[in-house]
Formats: C-alpha cells, structure tokens, sequence
C-alpha cells in the first residue's frame, strides 16, 4: 500500500492571505519516512563462517624468496655538524636509517653497502631574555649523514649462480687451387680465412637483494663552542641572560649505528606436501 499523505493542520490554518491558495504552504509528511526517536535496531544474529580447504597440488616446482643469510652490521661514525643559528639547547633528535646500495657481489659472499643516516634536530634559539629567563623558539634541522661499508655475509642457503659457458671457436677446411708456380696436382688445404665461427652464449642469474629487518643507534652529542655566560641571538647580538646559560653553533657527533639486514635471492624450490614435514 502506499502511504497517506497528511498535512499539518495548525501550520495550514496559521498562514492566510494569499498563502492559503499556495499549494507550498502546506508541506505534506510521510508517516513511515519521518525519524523514530529513541528507535532501537534489532541486532542481527551472526552466522558462522564456512571454513574452506583450499584446493594444493601434492607435488610442485614453485619460484619463491629463498633466504640466503642475516646479519647484523656495526658502523662506527664520526663527524660534526653546524647549525645556522645559534643554539641555547637541542631539545630532541630524531634518527632514520636510508639504505641506498645493497650488492652481493657474486660470485663472493661481500656485501657492498651505502646509504645515509637521516637526523631530525630539534633546538632552541633565543629571541629575548632577561637576567632571569630566556624566550626561545623552536627550530628543527635536518640532515643526511652518508656512510658505506663491506661486510661478509655468511649463508645459509647458497645462492644460484651460473657463469657464461666457455667461449669455442671453430673452423672449415678449404680446397683451393695453388697458384702459378705450384704443382697442378696438389690442392691448398687450410682454414676459411673469409668466415669466423663461434659457439657463444650468456645465463641470465637472480640478482639478489636486501631487506631491512631492524636498526639501532647509539650517539653521544658535544658543543665546541659553548661558553657559560655568553648567549647570541638571532642576529649576533648578545644578550642579558641568566649566568649558567651558553649557546652554540657547532656540535660533534659520534654514532654507533647498527642495522640487521635478510639477503634473498628468487630461486626454484622442489616442494612435496606427502613429506612428513608438512603434516
């Protein structure tokens, strides 16, 4: 059935004049479109999931990430860094490891790495003081700080790799007439100097490659020239400040940073699910 349409009686009689032959001066309603208040939905009951064997085959040759080995590397930096302001403290540093080269050089186990250390310094720079407090203001710096190494990495599995076959030239034997001056009899036996023959070719490996597993960073941070008593501001002028208060331009740093890297390698694995192992 459709639904009555009603109109608003008191809404209707309040307006008069011209409004009461304006069809837009009653404003129909539908009963079962209007809200419910304080309506409560009926929770619907929860049917169980279908549990679904997924369909294997017994036997198979797949081509999956093979682990080739892990490991954990030490780097050992040391450098320094200049702030382009000066600085009353340095008040949090953020650190994020940036890989940007991992090659195994085949057909060694040397591991030739580079990359960056990512440092997100934030300090306080004065902006006015007095004999008993400073104002500053927030500031942040952010810089690479580059490193590389070699490491040996010790496998696990070994990786598949397959030099190009030996190279093999070949010849044919030539029959030539001699020339005047030579027997009529005899041939010219040789090779063909007109052609070059050759069995050649090339194998195509699986590049290894690298994933980031986890890295630590343990860093011990310095100020060159800070002297207790002097403090500069924004543009180099001293100020009145409290008398144990310094500020600095110039930091050393000193890192130790650590990070465990998995090598993979895609090779072709022979996997049979009727081996005691998978059951």
């Amino acid at each position: 059935m459709r639904d009555r349409i009603y109109y608003d009686e008191n809404e209707h009689s309040s307006k008069s004049g011209d409004h009461e032959n304006d069809p837009k001066s009653s404003k129909p309603y539908f009963p079962s479109m209007m809200p419910k208040k304080n309506a409560v939905v009926p929770s619907v009951p929860n049917k169980p999931n279908k549990l679904n064997k997924p369909q294997t085959i017994p036997k198979a040759f797949v081509k999956v990430p093979v682990v080739l080995g892990e490991t954990t590397v030490q780097l050992n930096l040391d450098g320094g860094i200049e702030f382009p302001e000066p600085v009353l403290e340095i008040k949090e540093i953020k650190k994020n490891l940036k890989l940007t080269q991992y090659r195994l050089l085949l057909p060694t186990n040397k591991l030739f790495i580079k990359g960056f250390v990512r440092k997100n310094i934030q300090y306080a720079t004065p902006k006015h003081s007095t004999s008993r407090y400073i104002v500053s203001q927030i500031h942040a710096l952010t810089t690479d700080i580059p490193f590389e190494t070699v490491t040996e990495i010790e496998f696990i599995n070994e990786p598949v790799f397959q030099s190009n076959p030996d190279t093999k030239d070949f010849s044919f034997l030539t029959k030539r007439k001699h020339p005047l001056g030579f027997s009529r009899k005899e041939k010219f036996l040789s090779d063909d100097f007109q052609q070059y023959d050759q069995i050649s070719g090339e194998v195509f490996n699986e590049n290894p490659y690298c994933e980031l597993l986890s890295s630590k960073f343990i860093e011990y941070d310095e100020a060159l020239d800070r002297k207790m008593g002097r403090v500069v501001g924004l543009f180099g002028e001293r100020m009145e400040t409290p008398f144990e208060e310094g500020t600095f331009t110039k930091m050393e740093e000193k890192m130790i940073v650590e990070f465990t890297i998995k090598i993979l390698q895609n090779q072709q694995v022979y996997v049979d699910y009727n081996d005691p192992l998978y059951s």
